[in-house]
């Protein structure tokens, strides 16, 4: 028997928070070294995202990753506004992640370097990414 429309309320469940613990992956001596939880997870896991090319992995969900490899070729001004709504459409899918804003450009030759805020549930990140275009 199936329950009714409207016969669960909110009421009757605790939402509870589980902790984002994780391994902390030491990127430069590929190694990982203890756990991290907190806005140390978050950060790594923007890292991760950010670092990941989305619909290239099979072992990754095709909400995963960020869109770059078809930016390159493009002018600069189309890469700055393709650029912002990507990495925004990339870390949201994260639910810890509540907006991310406060672009920033600076071009050196053909390479791009964006600097942008993250805001989570837990606080503020600063993050920058660089991209070749």
């Amino acid at each position: 028997m199936l329950p009714e429309s409207g016969s669960i309320l909110k009421q009757d469940f605790e939402i509870v928070q589980q902790p984002s613990k994780t391994f902390k992956v030491d990127m430069e001596n590929n190694r990982i070294t203890e756990m991290v939880d907190g806005l140390e997870a978050i950060r790594q896991a923007v890292y991760c995202v950010l670092h990941t090319e989305r619909f290239e992995w099979l072992i990754y969900s095709w909400n995963y990753g960020v869109e770059l490899d078809r930016l390159f070729g493009q002018s600069m001004g189309l890469v700055k506004s393709k650029l912002k709504k990507r990495i925004k459409e990339a870390l949201m899918q994260d639910d810890r992640i509540l907006s991310v804003n406060a672009f920033s450009f600076e071009v050196y030759g053909r390479k791009l370097l964006v600097k942008f805020t993250i805001h989570t549930s837990i606080g503020d990140i600063n993050a920058e990414k660089e991209v070749s275009v």
